[in-house]
């Protein structure tokens, strides 16, 4: 700890990301939740031209500062998904969003609720910014309880589908959850909905106090360039705007902008990769049923696993020796589950090949 940190730098609880091997080739890595797939080829197209095409690429765009509304990017965002721009906003990763709306939104005067096992950055954000934080306790460990978080009163995060238990919410318990936090911001995080949850988009129009937040990091292979964006009524999108502005008008750079555009238009691609990550999750799952694991059904790029007879500490040390990463969360209710991501047939059937050998011996 050093004499100069202040109050606030001493009393954080950072979040802790998942490991990142120096050289993630040696390694069957399928902790983090990235596409297994690379990107469209359109976004490396996209990305040599913006860098001065194929036969010169002289770079000459990088000298310019990009967008600061990365139009380019929320042009194809609003093609795709029927909106305005008025209607949605850009950031460097989803996270961006995630803190903009905390400044934005919320303070000291009104808590912030949210699933007590969700995405663990929430509350560090709520800690940063000094924003009461209540996580209202799940049903049977993994459930999220929206009977409960109805009758709070205060501002709302909701990861739908959840993570990392992979359950998603039907749209009704999200639109009744709207409906009793009318004079509240009520955020729904959607950065696995594209592998099984029912997106609240369609929502925005009928409540002026949903945001929705989207990455591209899952389903359009692009997490190494850190774009998202966020919908919801214009007044929500120009206080995000407003912080923004505040911090860096230029969070986005032009590689960035393009390839998100490019991603998001080429629905053929994103269609094929994402039906055979499901292919893959399902198969994942019966296979690891067969071994005695338990999991709930998934709507997300991931499974969240426990096994009645060994502890996922143990599990996850042995598939760590064997050069396998998974995620393993040291939380009271899920210390028994592991995370695993969806990797190609390849990579999970190594993955099963090392639990069989854990298991059976």
């Amino acid at each position: 700890m050093s004499r100069f940190w202040n109050d606030r730098t001493k009393g954080i609880q950072p979040y802790v990301p998942g490991e990142q091997p120096e050289d993630p080739s040696a390694w069957v890595k399928i902790n983090t939740n990235e596409n297994p797939y690379p990107p469209s080829p359109r976004v490396v197209e996209a990305i040599l031209s913006e860098m001065g095409g194929k036969q010169s690429l002289s770079g000459a765009n990088l000298r310019l500062y990009p967008s600061a509304e990365a139009a380019p990017f929320l042009d194809a965002v609003c093609e795709r998904y029927g909106l305005k721009r008025s209607q949605v906003f850009a950031g460097n990763g989803s996270d961006e969003i995630l803190a903009f709306r905390f400044m934005a939104f919320w303070d000291k005067n009104r808590p912030v609720i949210s699933p007590a096992v969700t995405y663990s950055f929430y509350p560090v954000y709520a800690s940063i910014f000094d924003i009461p934080y209540r996580a209202i306790p799940m049903k049977n460990d993994i459930e999220v309880d929206c009977d409960a978080i109805a009758v709070q009163k205060g501002g709302v995060v909701l990861a739908n589908p959840n993570a990392p238990t992979s359950i998603a919410l039907p749209l009704d318990d999200i639109r009744r959850i709207l409906e009793a936090h009318r004079d509240d911001v009520v955020l729904v995080d959607e950065a696995y909905v594209d592998y099984g949850g029912e997106s609240a988009i369609g929502l925005i129009t009928e409540f002026d106090n949903l945001l929705v937040v989207r990455t591209l990091s899952k389903s359009y292979s692009l997490a190494g360039m850190r774009i998202g964006f966020a919908a919801g009524n214009p007044e929500l999108i120009e206080g995000l705007r407003r912080m923004k502005d505040s911090f860096n008008s230029y969070t986005i750079d032009r590689l960035a902008i393009v390839a998100g555009a490019a991603a998001i238009l080429d629905r053929d691609y994103f269609d094929r990769t994402r039906e055979m990550v499901l292919a893959t999750r399902e198969r994942t799952a019966e296979k690891l049923r067969e071994l005695g694991f338990a999991m709930p059904a998934s709507s997300t790029n991931f499974l969240f696993v426990t096994h009645p007879e060994h502890s996922a500490k143990d599990i996850f040390s042995f598939l760590k020796e064997k050069k396998i990463l998974v995620r393993h969360f040291n939380t009271a209710g899920i210390e028994n589950y592991l995370r695993i991501t969806i990797g190609t047939d390849e990579e999970m059937d190594r993955l099963l090949s090392v639990l069989k050998e854990f298991i059976v011996g």
